[in-house]
């Protein structure tokens, strides 16, 4: 028969709670407090590699807690002097004086930031919310040191500068190109001829000047005519400082809130009030049909939208019948163009993905 005196004794001796019957401690309360003390054992252990570790960094840096920012940076500066590597000479006190040196500039980058400093108190006061101070720590350390929306306010400033030169270019090769086309040059040559812009006196003396310079100028004022009495449409139009990238993202809210309004009107007055559509609609409608922005439609020779609208396209089944006549059309004319037909003798015989030799 076992004594319990001396089972107690035993128990005790080996650290393990003993449960009889008349103690007043249950199953569950040993279970829960198992439980806290692995999770202190984790917290203290998922801690060990954040700010200074195990160490409170304002003990390294020798302040309070309500130590200011001159503070820390004084305690800084005399630390960091003192636990210099190059203050030391041996080589095992070098070593000391680097690691304590590290320490030293961790806790000073802990402290000086006051969010960084905010997170680090939190901690301290609340050790057991492990998770949340592993993900403020690693989100501060892992962040990009430089503001994201200044990064994407540059970039899109630089597309824009890009997009404008670009298409400012694209507009003066199309200039310098319609004043090599008859019909644009000589109407030009004639507006500038009655405007007395190239019905010049011969030059004499200092002011003369060669044929070459004469004749650059001429060319520069054809191109300025051809500038002011043609509008150019779709990819070579004039370029405009609200089309760019940058003006289109700040007019954004604008532009949202006019097409809710034009949506909103055309609801209510086509679809609700059944009115029949006006040209402008009607022109809308065939565009949206043929998928083309308002460029590419613009771009479009006034009289083809004439027959756009006579033939009633805006109606999706005429659209439908004027899409199937049209591609009956293309290939009727690719297959009685001599070019497709040997396109299509090449491809059959000699086309890509085929291999051919030849005999010696």
């Amino acid at each position: 028969m076992a004594v319990p005196g001396k089972a107690e004794g035993e128990a005790a001796a080996r650290g393990v709670p003993l449960l009889l019957p008349g103690s007043s401690m249950s199953l569950p309360v040993v279970f829960l407090l198992l439980s806290l003390a692995c999770l202190a054992g984790r917290s203290a252990a998922l801690t060990e590699g954040l700010y200074c570790g195990q160490q409170v960094c304002y003990d390294v840096l020798e302040v309070s807690r309500e130590a200011s920012k001159a503070d820390i940076a004084r305690a800084y500066r005399q630390q960091a002097r003192k636990y210099h590597p190059d203050r030391y000479r041996t080589p095992e006190d070098k070593e000391t004086a680097h690691k304590h040196f590290l320490l030293v500039a961790t806790a000073y980058e802990t402290l000086k930031d006051e969010e960084t400093r905010k997170d680090y108190d939190y901690m301290l006061d609340h050790p057991e919310e492990y998770y949340r101070h592993y993900y403020h720590y690693y989100s501060r350390r892992l962040a990009p040191k430089v503001d994201v929306r200044i990064v994407i306010l540059v970039t899109v400033c630089v597309i824009s500068i890009f997009q404008f030169y670009s298409w400012r270019s694209s507009y003066n090769e199309a200039i310098k190109y319609l004043a090599t086309v008859p019909k644009y040059r000589i109407q030009a040559t004639e507006i500038a001829r009655q405007q007395g812009l190239l019905n010049r006196g011969k030059e004499k003396g200092r002011n003369k000047r060669s044929k070459e310079e004469i004749k650059e100028e001429d060319e520069e004022i054809i191109r300025d005519i051809i500038k002011n009495k043609i509008d150019i449409k779709g990819g070579y139009q004039k370029p405009q400082i609200y089309d760019i990238l940058l003006f289109q993202i700040i007019l954004f809210p604008y532009y949202f809130v006019q097409y809710i309004s034009w949506y909103v009107r055309w609801v209510y007055t086509f679809n609700i009030k059944g009115e029949e559509y006006g040209e402008m609609e009607k022109l809308y409608l065939i565009r949206k049909y043929m998928k083309m922005s308002q460029s590419q439609f613009d771009s479009l020779e006034d009289e083809r939208k004439k027959i756009f609208l006579e033939e009633e396209l805006w109606i999706w089944e005429n659209y439908e019948t004027y899409k199937k006549e049209q591609e009956e059309e293309m290939k009727k004319k690719m297959a009685s163009d001599p070019r497709w037909k040997r396109y299509r003798r090449w491809m059959k015989n000699e086309g890509p993905g085929r291999l051919t030799f030849v005999d010696d």
